[in-house]
């Protein structure tokens, strides 16, 4: 059985800062691309940051310069650092893997239970 575990969300008044981490634990064999998704409410899931295995990088349009995504491939866990957040920055946000196990070669998509970012004075 395979499981990402997120943590670190809460209430933050805007312009303040958050990071997020998500551990992946199981069979694991290896990771392949990991990200950060969001869904505010009534809107659909949108993507944040995905992060390559070898440290590539891209990030939506709305959160580039406020956001790094980064992964550390020893411990299976990414991280989201957020900066200088906004009230539209609301939303819970999900950890993303692709991953095989030792039991299939085949990638699948992982996903975590979600953690609300709240973002309000």
């Amino acid at each position: 059985q395979v499981q990402l575990v997120e943590s670190g969300g809460g209430l933050v008044q805007p312009g303040g800062s958050l990071r997020l981490s998500c551990a992946a634990s199981g069979s694991i064999y290896s990771i392949n691309d990991m990200a950060w998704y969001r869904q505010a409410q009534g809107k659909e899931r949108e993507v944040v940051a995905i992060i390559s295995s070898s440290g590539n990088t891209n990030y939506a349009h709305s959160v580039k310069g406020r956001f790094t995504i980064s992964r550390d491939n020893a411990k299976n866990t990414v991280y989201l650092q957020m900066n200088s957040l906004k009230p539209e920055d609301t939303a819970v946000y999900y950890c993303y893997a692709e991953m095989n196990t030792f039991y299939s070669s085949d990638y699948s998509s992982y996903w975590g239970q979600g953690t609300q970012v709240t973002v309000s004075s």
